[in-house]
C-alpha cells in the first residue's frame, strides 16, 4: 500500500477532528439525537462532509455521512458494488466505522435512491431514533422521502443551526490555515501585476490566476474576471462571461476566492486599470474603502448583522450610490459561503473567533468599484487583515 503521507494534500489533524466530534456530541446529548445525517457533492459550498470527515465532496458525486451519538460514523459514496471496496481508501478516512459504496449518480434517475437504501440500513438499527438533518438543502427530497418511508417510527429533526454554530468558531488550528490561504491569495494578486495587459482575454487572466493557485497549494477554485472601459461598471463575471479582448485604459475586476491547503476558504478582490485610472473609478473606490472599514468598526461579538447591513446601505446611499442587495460580507471555513451573514435576515450574532471576508462595493450606472478581504473577529473587534495586498487600485 502507498504511504498515505506522499499521496495526502494537507490534512486537519486528528486531535482537530476530534475535537470537533466531542463538541457535536455534546450537543447531540442536550437535545437527545441518535444520529446526525449530512450529503454534500461539491466543496465550494459543501463544508458539512468535509468538517466532520476531512474528506472534500467534489464534481456532483455525492458523499453522505452518518454520525452516531456514541460511536463512529458510516461514509456512503459512489463507487462500486460490494464485495469491491469503496472510496475513499481506509487509510484516508478518520473516525470511520464503515465505508459503503453503490454505483449511483444524479444524473441518472433510477440510481437515486441507493446511496438512501445504503443509510436506511445504517439507521434502523436504532427504533424511533432521532435523526437530525444536516443542512437540508443539500439533501435532495427522493433521498429524504426514501428515509421517511422506510424509518417507520423515526422522528426527523433538523440539526443545521446546531452545527453551524459550532462550525462558525474558528480553532487555532483551522485560523492558520485560513492565514496561509489568504497569502496564497496574495502571491496570485501579485503574480497578476505582472501577467495582465492589453490583448489578453478575461479567461486568460484567469487560467493564470487557476494555474497559479493550484501550484501554491489550491484545491479548488472560484475566479471571477470582469474588464470595461471608463464611465461603465466592471463587476465581476464567472467563466462563462470571460470571453472579451481587453484595452488600453480598461478596468480589471478581479476576485480570487479559492481555497487553501485543507481546503479553507479566504477571498481577495481587486481592481486593477490599465494605465491611470479614472477620477471616477478613483471616487468610488474610496467609498468601498469607506464601507468597509464602516463594517469593520461594528463586527464585533455580539453585534447583530441586520444593524451592520443597515449601516453600509445607508452610507452607500448618503454617498450617491446603490444600496447592498444581495450580500457584502460574510462568514468562511469550508464552504465559500458561510455563516453568518451580514444582512437583514441573518439570526446569528458575531462571535470571536470567525472568519469573515468583507467585501462592499461602491456602483451606479457609469462605475463599479469594490475591495474584499478577511479577518478574524476578536474580543475586540476584529484582527488586522488577513490579506497582505494594499488597498489599492492596481495600474499596470
Amino acid at each position: 500500500m502507498e504511504d498515505s503521507k506522499e499521496r495526502l494534500t494537507t490534512s486537519i489533524s486528528t486531535a482537530e477532528l476530534e475535537r470537533r466530534w466531542e463538541a457535536v456530541r455534546e450537543m447531540m446529548r442536550k437535545y437527545k439525537m441518535d444520529y446526525l445525517i449530512m450529503r454534500n457533492d461539491e466543496e465550494f459550498l459543501g463544508g458539512y462532509v468535509k468538517w466532520f470527515t476531512d474528506i472534500p465532496a467534489r464534481h456532483s458525486y455525492p458523499y453522505t455521512v452518518i454520525f452516531p451519538a456514541d460511536e463512529g460514523m458510516t461514509l456512503i459514496s459512489s463507487g462500486p458494488n460490494p464485495p469491491a471496496d469503496p472510496g475513499p481508501p481506509p487509510w484516508a478516512v478518520r473516525g470511520v466505522k464503515q465505508r459503503l459504496g453503490a454505483p449511483y449518480w444524479p444524473s441518472v434517475h433510477y440510481t437515486s435512491d441507493y446511496d438512501a437504501g445504503l443509510a436506511v440500513g445504517v439507521l434502523k438499527e436504532k427504533k424511533g431514533a432521532t435523526i437530525g438533518l444536516v443542512g437540508r438543502s443539500f439533501i435532495p427530497v427522493n433521498f429524504f422521502e426514501y428515509l421517511n418511508k422506510d424509518l417507520t417510527g423515526a422522528k426527523f429533526v433538523d440539526a443545521t443551526d446546531r452545527i453551524d454554530q459550532i462550525k462558525a468558531i474558528k480553532s487555532p488550528e483551522e485560523i492558520d490555515l485560513i492565514r496561509r490561504t489568504a497569502a496564497l491569495q496574495d502571491a496570485a494578486i501579485e503574480h497578476l501585476k505582472t501577467f495582465i495587459r492589453p490583448g489578453l482575454r478575461e479567461f486568460e487572466v484567469y487560467a493564470e490566476a487557476l494555474h497559479h493557485t493550484t501550484l501554491s497549494g489550491s484545491e479548488r477554485q472560484l475566479i471571477l474576471v470582469s474588464s470595461g472601459p471608463p464611465g461603465t461598471p466592471v463587476p465581476f463575471v464567472s467563466r462563462h462571461f470571460q470571453n472579451k479582448v481587453i484595452k488600453e485604459r480598461d478596468q480589471v475586476s478581479i476576485l480570487i476566492e479559492v481555497n487553501g491547503p485543507g481546503g479553507f476558504y479566504t477571498e481577495i478582490g481587486r481592481m486593477f486599470t490599465v494605465g491611470e485610472p479614472s477620477q471616477e473609478l478613483l471616487d468610488a473606490f474610496g467609498v468601498s474603502l469607506e464601507a468597509q472599514e464602516l463594517s469593520l468598526s461594528l463586527l464585533k461579538p455580539g453585534a447583530d448583522p441586520k444593524e451592520i447591513w443597515d449601516v453600509n446601505n445607508t452610507f452607500l446611499e448618503k454617498k450617491g450610490y446603490f444600496p447592498e442587495r444581495r450580500l457584502f460580507a460574510h462568514g468562511q471555513g469550508y464552504d465559500l459561503i458561510e455563516r453568518p451573514l451580514i444582512r437583514y435576515d441573518e439570526p446569528m450574532k458575531i462571535a470571536s473567533e470567525m472568519n469573515l471576508t468583507v467585501h462592499p462595493t461602491a456602483t451606479n450606472e457609469k462605475v463599479w468599484a469594490g475591495v474584499t478581504d478577511n479577518y478574524i473577529v476578536t474580543e475586540d473587534g476584529v484582527s488586522p487583515c488577513l490579506h497582505r495586498t494594499p488597498k489599492e487600485i492596481i495600474a499596470v
